[in-house]
C-alpha cells in the first residue's frame, strides 16, 4: 500500500512539473514571436529620430550608432518605458482597467513629438488588431483606442500567455532594440558584423538595468532625450526619408 501511494504521488508530482515546463516554454516561444522582427504591426518603418540624425551627421559609424541607442536605452527605454510598461502589465493582471489605460496614456503623452505619438498609435494599434486576431480577447477594445501605445500590446500579450513580468520586459526592450538596429543598418549603413556589434552592447546594457527599470518608483519616471524630440520634429519635414 505504501509503495503504491508512493508511485501515484511520484505520478502527479512528474506530471505537473511535466505540465508547468511546457506553460513556461509557451509563454517562452510567444515572447519570441512578439519580440519578432517579423511582426507585422509595422515597426520597420520608423526610426524614431535616427533618420534625422543620420542626415546631420551625428550618427554616422558603428560607435556613434552605439552610442544613440544605448544612450536611448538608458535614458528613456529603462527609466519610462519599462517602468510603465510592468504598471500596465500588473494591473491589467489584477484586473484593474482603469489603472491600465491610465499609465497607457501617461505613456502616449510622453511621446513629445507628433511623428512619435503617430508612431506609438499606429504600431500600438496594429499590435492590438494582430493580438486580438491570435485570439486575445482583452485586446479587442484598444483597437480602436487612438492612443495604445505598443507597451499595452505587449502587457496584454503576456498577462494572456501568462508570461513573467521581468522576460516580458526583456521581450519589449530587445524588440525596440532590433528595431533600432535595423533601422541604423539601413541608414548608416552598418554591415551586418556592426549591426551585430551594436545589438550586443544593447543587450548587455538591458540585462544590467531591467531590474533597476522595473524598481523604479513612479516619481522617477521620466524620458531626458530632448534631442531625439527635435530631431523627431525635424524629420516630419525631411526632405528625402527613408523611415
Amino acid at each position: 500500500i505504501t509503495s503504491g501511494i508512493t508511485t501515484t504521488t511520484t505520478t502527479t508530482t512528474t506530471t505537473t512539473i511535466s505540465t508547468t515546463a511546457m506553460l513556461t516554454e509557451h509563454a517562452l516561444l510567444r515572447l519570441f514571436q512578439l519580440s519578432s522582427a517579423a511582426l507585422p504591426i509595422g515597426a520597420f518603418a520608423y526610426s524614431q529620430g535616427l533618420e534625422q540624425a543620420v542626415a546631420l551627421g551625428d550618427v554616422k559609424c558603428r560607435e556613434s550608432a552605439a552610442a544613440w541607442t544605448t544612450g536611448m536605452l538608458e535614458r528613456s527605454v529603462l527609466c519610462l518605458d519599462v517602468p510603465v510598461f510592468s504598471r500596465i502589465q500588473r494591473a491589467l493582471s489584477d484586473g484593474e482597467a482603469t489603472s491600465a489605460r491610465r499609465w497607457n496614456d501617461y505613456l502616449f503623452a510622453a511621446r513629445g513629438s507628433a511623428e512619435l505619438r503617430a508612431e506609438e498609435r499606429q504600431v500600438g494599434s496594429a499590435l492590438a488588431r494582430l493580438l486580438s486576431k491570435e485570439g486575445v480577447a482583452a485586446a479587442s477594445p484598444w483597437v480602436t483606442d487612438r492612443r495604445v501605445t505598443v507597451a499595452t500590446g505587449f502587457a496584454l500579450a503576456s498577462v494572456a500567455w501568462s508570461a513573467p513580468l521581468q522576460q516580458s520586459a526583456l521581450s519589449y526592450t530587445f524588440a525596440w532594440a532590433e528595431a533600432q538596429v535595423g533601422a541604423a543598418t539601413r541608414l548608416i549603413p552598418l554591415g551586418q558584423t556592426d549591426a551585430q556589434h551594436v545589438l550586443s552592447r544593447l543587450i548587455d546594457r538591458a540585462a544590467a538595468g531591467i531590474r533597476a527599470a522595473l524598481a523604479r518608483p513612479d516619481d522617477e519616471l521620466g524620458s531626458s532625450t530632448p534631442g531625439q524630440l527635435l530631431l523627431s520634429a525635424l524629420h516630419e519635414s525631411q526632405y528625402s526619408r527613408l523611415f
